[in-house]
């Protein structure tokens, strides 16, 4: 009531304040009392304020004080409750480990119970006795046995890595003579092929000089051979350099030098002379006819020279529209059957 007073005392204050003043009449000395009267209500009223702010600043620190202790005994609760749970958990570990050790439960264990017992010295002496026991060891009446079938295991695997490790050498030593053996063996064929491809070369050439240069490394049976070739009327110079004809002279020059080196009763030749221009594949042509005498050709050619030296003649001829038929002729017979109609 005090307060809606003072405000009404103010809103009078304040009412007055408005009111215009006449000119030649002095104020009420009335209104000066009331006016002093509510100034001195209002800095009552500040006063009070200020108190009370104080006052509300002094409970809202007590409220925060009162909070930060509820936290903490809170968190002391939750680690109570946290203790109780893990000597719960703890509890129900030892019955669990009692029940399996000794076959009892908490019933059974209570007329071991001593009324005066120590844990301390209990703990004490159960180590000691747990000591003991591990020095006697684990006893296993099955050792000797195991110990028998073990020691016998281990003497076939040592005889058999003794087997392997002489295996082994002895391999070593196969391989390290099958390498001296191949290399010599290699140098003497590569020197047989080097003057057979020279011989051949010169026969499909009608002259010139051909050699194989092998290149250094440190394994010779993995080292590149250069091919150096000469045909007549040209400087002696690598393959490359070659037409396509004389390289493909050359590659028949080498494939019949290492047939020279070792002969092949039967040798099939696809095509072999198809990059050769005729001079050279009638060339070719009596160098094979020469050449069959110890080694029965099959050639699938297309070339008159190859065609006109072979003994027998296989085509595919097509009579009726998509009918195929093999056709054979002996060339010889037909010389004798050509020779007999021309008489």
């Amino acid at each position: 009531s005090e307060s809606k007073k003072s405000i009404k005392a103010n809103n009078d204050i304040i009412e007055t304040a408005d009111l215009p003043l006449i000119s030649g009449i002095a104020a009420d000395p009335k209104d000066h009392e009331r006016l002093k009267e509510i100034e001195e209500r209002l800095n009552d009223l500040d006063n009070y304020k200020i108190s009370f702010q104080k006052k509300l600043i002094e409970l809202d620190g007590n409220r925060l004080r009162i909070q930060e202790e509820l936290n903490e005994l809170k968190e002391k609760r939750f680690e109570h409750e946290k203790r109780l749970n893990d000597i719960d958990i703890n509890l129900q570990i030892d019955s669990e480990k009692i029940a399996e050790e000794y076959n009892l439960d908490y019933q059974g264990c209570l007329e071991f119970r001593l009324p005066d017992y120590d844990y301390r010295e209990g703990a004490a002496e159960a180590n000691r006795l747990k000591r003991e026991i591990l020095r006697l060891g684990y006893v296993n009446p099955e050792a000797i046995e195991e110990y028998r079938i073990l020691k016998e295991r281990l003497d076939e695997q040592a005889k058999q890595k003794e087997d392997l490790e002489k295996s082994i050498a002895d391999i070593r030593k196969v391989i390290k003579e099958m390498v001296s053996e191949m290399l010599t063996r290699f140098d003497r064929s590569f020197e047989r092929i080097q003057a057979n491809f020279t011989q051949v070369f010169r026969q499909l050439f009608g002259g010139g000089n051909a050699k194989l240069i092998l290149e250094e490394a440190e394994d010779p049976l993995e080292a590149g051979i250069e091919i150096i070739a000469e045909p007549p009327g040209k400087k002696l110079q690598s393959i490359s350099l070659l037409s396509g004809g004389e390289r493909a002279m050359t590659a028949i020059a080498i494939l019949f030098a290492i047939l020279k080196l070792r002969p092949m009763p039967f040798c099939v030749l696809d095509e072999i002379e198809a990059a050769l221009d005729d001079a050279n594949a009638e060339r070719f042509a009596k160098f094979l006819r020469a050449f069959s005498k110890n080694t029965q050709f099959i050639v699938i050619t297309h070339r008159k020279p190859t065609m006109e030296i072979a003994d027998t003649m296989y085509g595919v001829t097509m009579e009726e529209q998509g009918v195929s038929k093999v056709v054979s002729v002996k060339l010889e017979d037909a010389v004798k059957v050509a020779q007999e109609e021309g008489a």
